[in-house]
């Protein structure tokens, strides 16, 4: 609730401000018809180079469970129910009395650990590659820019620690990560960021869900706009953590998610939020092979998902 207010009290009291665009970021280097944005730099050979970081086969879930309690972004809500249709007052289906429970999930898709697709953000009702939001949205599903044109992700996967680079479990709310910080961590770590990476930040930040869901809800540690624009520059795919919005808050400045509006629809480059990050960072796994295959679903703006970190 406290972060519902506080946002609330961003979009409404707030003078309109809009990022500085620069360079006209409506048209993609990848063609009028692009729809993957950044996943063009995905390529086979960079797959082979990321599947020879696997050594001890370890995997690791980096989804966090998904349930009615989970702190989502307001107004959205989740809950699953479980039926038995068509069961009532039989002992079952056909001489082997086979019963069955099915699930109906009534909730928003941008709940717990999700992508943002490349039709969720954008700039005055425009989004990725000039896409107006009266040509291609539709309550039926997006007609263009839909979760169903996300491409396999698989790719290397970079883990930037920023808890154990500061010094902390849990980085404190408003700490913005540049291209400063990055580049020290970075440094720390003996790893540098590529082409075609997946980018993913630990900050702590996913302990507090369950413990003290209001600091959680009310701001968190996150990617700078200097910091996004560094990490663009570089040619990464997605960029992750293990927070609920990725980029800092309280913003740097009166721009509202102008890191999402750098990521999304100004350079194509999906966000991975509420990443759950604790056990590669247990593990000092700060370079692994990233793999994500994204649900389906035709006309969706983002997806619920749980990639998989391998080494």
């Amino acid at each position: 609730m406290h972060r519902k207010l506080t946002v609330f009290a961003l979009l409404v009291f707030a003078p309109l401000a809009v990022p500085a665009l620069g360079q006209d970021w409506t048209k993609s280097k990848w063609g009028p018809s692009d729809e993957i944005g950044a996943a063009n730099y995905l390529k086979p050979e960079l797959v082979i180079k990321a599947a020879q970081l696997v050594k001890a086969g370890k995997t690791y879930a980096l989804g966090i469970e998904t349930n009615s309690k989970t702190p989502a972004y307001p107004p959205r809500s989740f809950r699953v129910t479980i039926v038995q249709p068509g069961q009532a007052g039989i002992a079952g289906l056909g001489p082997s009395k086979t019963t069955y429970n099915d699930d109906i999930i009534d909730g928003w898709v941008g709940v717990g650990s999700q992508i943002d697709g490349l039709g969720h953000i954008g700039v005055e009702h425009v989004y990725y590659n000039g896409n107006k939001l009266a040509d291609f949205a539709d309550p039926s599903g997006l007609k263009k820019l839909g979760a169903e044109k996300i491409p396999p992700i698989v790719a290397r996967g970079v883990l930037l620690d920023m808890a154990a680079h500061l010094g902390t479990d849990i980085v404190k709310e408003g700490t913005a990560f540049n291209s400063k910080e990055i580049e020290e961590v970075a440094r720390k770590q003996g790893v540098e960021i590529r082409q075609g990476d997946v980018v993913l930040f630990h900050t702590g930040w996913a302990g507090l869900i369950g413990k003290d869901d209001k600091r959680f809800n009310s701001g968190e540690p996150g990617l700078g706009v200097e910091g996004a624009r560094y990490l663009v520059g570089k040619g990464v795919v997605a960029v992750g953590a293990d927070t609920w919005g990725v980029e800092v808050v309280p913003f740097e400045s009166q721009n509202l998610f102008e890191v999402h509006q750098i990521l999304i629809p100004m350079n194509g480059t999906h966000i991975l939020e509420n990443m759950n990050t604790g056990p590669l960072a247990a593990d000092k796994a700060y370079e692994f092979l990233f793999v994500l295959g994204v649900p389906r679903i035709t006309g969706a703006v983002q997806g619920i998902i749980n990639p998989i970190a391998i080494r």
